[in-house]
């Protein structure tokens, strides 16, 4: 199955051009911005420019798979589709468009719980693997329901969002009296403040049989600790640089909670991970997937489904590249040996994997 948009964009930053264009100037920047200074956000970039490549050359190519699995189902590449908020926001059809173009392109998904549509009509709208994403607004008997509802209703995992107890200062939209309707609408913000390790024993003990992901994790602390409550999977972030101010770049982090997740729990990374380059950097740290949100809501809002499939379609020719040139045929063969440290060679930000948008192409 193809996209149907392979002479519209053959470059990914053409996609990104293609989102600010059709997207009003202050969606544009609650997508693109951080909290604060930013500083978070740009050290996301910074700590995946400061991996290099080390190739190994005379090795048999010809066929390369970038393929993985999650739960039995098989990826095209290693992506979920991270949670993001009013996705109505970037195309009407919001998470079904999304559904949709992550069947589409055979990736997976995590849907977030800010959204103003039935979760029940979101897991019909693809087929593809699918993880409920939660942001906590209610006592343990409120979190136990959702849970109840979302896998009732088809979804392959739960996933509750940690780095959310206090909401940031997200300067971009404050600077413009942008106010957030669907932050308005929001109440409940007090459990997420409240909710800890003994309100998760409490829910997960209910649901032996779900598996639960922790989403927001940001050091091998936490991550041990999430390992000994036997969660299926530690997610690596840090909220796309969106919550806490002068924290460390995701894939920074990475390695220490590889160190003490690997082998006990399945392992998510997301924070800037926007080229092919970045998933296969990610894997060789020890990552399991890449989450992928500001990337595939700019195919979202350039087009649709087929714009998400269309993102899809170019990450996988970058990673088959750059597989190829690094002398390995699948994830498997991915490891450490293959990257190193260096100097990034760009000034971090947003859009600093793209130069090209900065040159008129």
């Amino acid at each position: 199955m193809a996209s149907g948009l392979e002479s519209e964009f053959v470059t990914l930053h053409e996609v990104v051009k293609a989102a600010k264009t059709r997207l009003n100037g202050n969606i544009w920047d609650y997508l693109i911005g951080g909290t604060e200074t930013e500083t978070t956000l740009r050290r996301n970039r910074m700590a995946l420019d400061s991996i290099a490549f080390k190739p190994r050359v005379l090795r048999d190519v010809s066929k390369i798979d970038p393929s993985s699995e999650i739960l039995g189902k098989k990826l095209r590449i290693p992506v979920l589709l991270a949670p993001v908020g009013s996705l109505e926001s970037f195309e009407p059809g919001g998470g079904i468009t999304v559904a949709k173009g992550a069947g589409a392109g055979n990736v997976g998904m995590l849907i977030s719980s800010v959204t103003t549509l039935k979760l029940e009509d979101i897991v019909k709208g693809g087929n593809g693997p699918k993880i409920y994403q939660l942001y906590v607004r209610g006592d343990d008997k409120w979190v136990a329901e959702r849970v109840k509802q979302a896998m009732g209703a088809g979804y392959d995992a739960f996933c509750i969002t940690v780095d959310t107890s206090v909401y940031s200062r997200r300067e971009r939209d404050i600077a413009k009296r942008f106010v957030k309707s669907w932050r308005t609408a929001a109440t409940g913000q007090d459990h997420q403040a409240a909710f800890s390790w003994d309100n998760f024993r409490r829910v997960r003990d209910q649901f032996p049989d779900v598996k639960f992901m922790l989403k927001g994790l940001g050091c091998a602390e936490d991550a041990e600790l999430s390992v000994k409550e036997g969660v299926w999977a530690v997610y690596c972030s840090n909220h796309g640089g969106r919550q806490l101010d002068h924290g460390r770049g995701s894939a920074a982090v990475l390695p220490e909670i590889v160190e003490v997740a690997k082998g006990k729990a399945k392992i998510v990374v997301d924070g800037s991970f926007v080229r092919g380059t970045d998933i296969v950097k990610a894997i060789c740290l020890g990552a399991d997937w890449v989450g992928m949100g500001r990337m595939y809501c700019y195919g979202l809002a350039a087009a649709g489904a087929a714009g998400i499939e269309r993102v899809v379609e170019l990450l996988e020719e970058e990673m088959k590249e750059v597989m190829g040139l690094l002398g390995v045929t699948s994830l498997k063969q991915l490891d450490k040996s293959y990257i190193s440290q260096a100097m990034p060679t760009q000034i971090p930000g947003v859009h600093s994997a793209f130069p090209l948008m900065h040159e008129g192409y």
